[in-house]
């Protein structure tokens, strides 16, 4: 079966080519079909490639040709299967499915219905390949085929002026960090020789020392690709924005594939972080912090998507704090916890949005737990994890893991572990706020439209997961540690236990915050609102702590101001000239065709003279 793993990205990708060449033929039957089936596809593929992986005792390889040979340049189109490449294989195929089945009838009505699919098809395609490159050439590869797609889907609905320039903030933000990634693989080539991942992490080893500032320099580089990518400080302005496209597209896009790439990136170059420790902590000090603010703006978003957009950030960010500490297993549990139930979220706002005629305001929203009961439920279940309702949920057991790893960890310590722990008050406090003003109170709006069937089934199965996937933690932690180092634990002066319940706390104070400011007693928010200190607080935390407003006047004014200086550009006028010359050149020789033929026999013995007398001088 192992050898059936090529088919798992080339699926999805021959489809996405045929749908994007022919699927204006095709009926929208054969479409949702192809773009839904495909992905299905490959989806089993994966679960069956599993067992035939954990039976064996090494990584699979699988090399299809070599890509480019230019002297010692030989990277291949080849891939390596391993325990973390797997569950990122197998999460990535699962969870796009359920997208697409959802999406056949989401976007049923697009008139962009088979351009749509393609995109999400290459979209599947490009993080399958990134998951499965045994090369850093080849993931960037795929690692960029993401960001294009992201792009196309962001601005998908392309005839309103602010979703294309939402994908193009989203396409222009993260080429920063690429090009430091970019830098990253020249830098790593020119001292290490290969770009093969296993090689590369050996060939670190054996050359450079731990804290060597090639080593260093080289994960931080690689560190600002996975910012960019995954939307940690200071690139992560782009991710709010992107709620412009549509609704499957956001669920793709920060449950499945873009926003995880980064993690992934890290995850499997572990090797380098270990030897650089400066580095593999500005990784835990980005995702403390990142998970701070991007929680305090969550709590004052007014869009039920953009909430969860701010959600997803905090959420990376406790990946990153994984990472940085060395829990590089308890960040892949949360990568494939978190992929369970922001799917679900995204899916069942989705529900909502569509009910109301596409309203977004959550505070016109309210009462529809009765008028939405699936949306409802699934929500909660979906909040729950996300929240970590302590012992049930998934978000609860992976979390709880990162939070107790940031203290017990030698490279942890307790202000991580607290930004941990303040993570969860503000989880549980922006999450019930959604729930409460969505679903509780006064009917705001009237219910315009209710979903069928294949929506409704898919955040049910997505909820199941959200709830079950945090008691496969033993086994999915035992098959993480054959492709991945684990840090020992230090135990200092705290048992994860203990820390467990101060979570628990955290996780009912929030809830109950939640109950009293927007349920029980709603005035209190209003109050708070009017108060001068809190009000500007709310203003700053809602427009992301300013950090558009920042890069609007240190980067994007002053490109616009010397495009305008330089309206006439230079380089331009080169151009021009040249081709002005031509253009006098050609007049000239026109007013030497006078039709005459004594004129032309006497220019074509001149020339010959001047021939012959310039060869007899040379």
């Amino acid at each position: 079966m192992l050898s059936l793993l090529w088919l798992v990205p080339a699926i999805p990708l021959a489809t996405a080519a045929i749908l994007a060449l022919f699927g204006a033929r095709l009926t929208r039957r054969a479409v949702a079909a192809m773009g839904a089936g495909s992905i299905g596809v490959s989806c089993v593929i994966s679960l069956l490639i599993a067992p035939a992986l954990l039976t064996s005792e090494t990584p699979y390889r699988q090399t299809l040709w070599t890509w480019i040979d230019v002297a010692q340049f030989q990277p291949r189109i080849g891939f390596y299967l391993d325990a973390m490449s797997l569950l990122m294989m197998l999460v990535v195929t699962l969870v796009s499915f359920l997208i697409h089945l959802y999406s056949t009838e989401f976007m049923e009505e697009d008139e962009g219905y088979s351009r749509f699919f393609a995109y999400m098809n290459l979209f599947v395609a490009s993080m399958v390949v990134l998951v499965l490159a045994d090369n850093l050439l080849l993931l960037y590869l795929g690692w960029e085929g993401v960001g294009l797609c992201s792009y196309l889907l962001i601005g998908f609905w392309y005839r309103d002026p602010a979703n294309g320039l939402a994908a193009r903030k989203a396409f222009i933000v993260t080429r920063v960090g690429d090009t430091a990634m970019a830098v990253g693989l020249f830098m790593l080539f020119h001292s290490l020789g290969t770009l093969e991942i296993q090689r590369l992490m050996e060939q670190a080893q054996a050359q450079w020392a731990g804290g060597s500032p090639y080593a260093t320099a080289a994960a931080l580089l690689l560190l600002g690709g996975a910012v960019g990518k995954s939307a940690q400080l200071p690139l992560q302005t782009w991710l709010p924005d992107a709620m412009a496209g549509p609704t499957p597209t956001s669920a793709l896009i920060h449950a499945a594939t873009m926003v995880t790439a980064g993690v992934y990136l890290i995850a499997r170059t572990n090797v380098l972080y270990t030897l650089a420790p400066d580095a593999q902590l500005a990784v835990a000090v980005v995702g403390a912090v990142t998970l701070l603010v991007a929680g305090f703006s969550a709590l004052t978003q007014s869009d039920i998507k953009r909430v969860l957009a701010y959600s997803t950030v905090s959420q990376i960010g406790y990946m990153f704090l994984a990472l940085g500490v060395g829990a590089w297993s308890a960040a892949l549990f949360h990568f494939m916890t978190h992929a369970f139930f922001k799917a679900l979220l995204f899916l069942a706002a989705g529900i909502v949005i569509e009910a109301l005629h596409h309203e977004h305001n959550i505070f016109r929203m309210g009462g529809l737990r009765r008028e939405l009961p699936v949306a409802f439920w699934t929500f909660v279940a979906g909040g729950c994890a996300l929240a970590g309702l302590p012992l049930i949920t998934s978000g609860y057991f992976s979390k709880d893991l990162i939070i107790w790893e940031a203290w017990s960890s030698p490279l942890g310590g307790p202000l991580l572990w607290a930004a941990g722990m303040a993570g969860v008050l503000l989880t549980a406090l922006y999450t019930f706020r959604l729930i409460f003003l969505v679903f509780s109170g006064a009917r705001k709006t009237e219910v315009s439209h209710r979903s069928g069937f294949r929506m409704k089934a898919t955040v049910i199965v997505l909820a199941a997961l959200a709830v079950v996937s945090g008691y496969w933690k033993s086994p999915l932690l035992d098959f993480l540690h054959t492709a991945l180092p684990s840090m020992e634990e230090a135990h200092a002066g705290m048992t994860e236990t203990m820390s467990g319940v101060v979570a628990a706390a955290l996780f009912a104070a929030g809830l109950f915050a939640a109950y009293l400011f927007f349920l029980a007693k709603p005035q209190y928010s209003g109050a708070a609102a009017r108060n001068p200190v809190f009000g500007t607080l709310h203003r700053y935390w809602f427009s992301g702590w300013g950090f558009d407003w920042l890069y609007n006047r240190v980067f994007v004014r002053p490109l616009l101001g010397a495009a305008r200086i330089n309206r006439n550009d230079f380089v331009d006028a080169i151009c021009a000239g040249i081709a002005r010359f031509t253009e006098g050149a050609n007049h000239l020789l026109a007013a030497t065709q006078t039709g005459r033929v004594r004129w032309y026999a006497a220019g074509i013995a001149a020339g010959a003279v001047i021939f012959v007398g310039v060869a007899i001088l040379l």
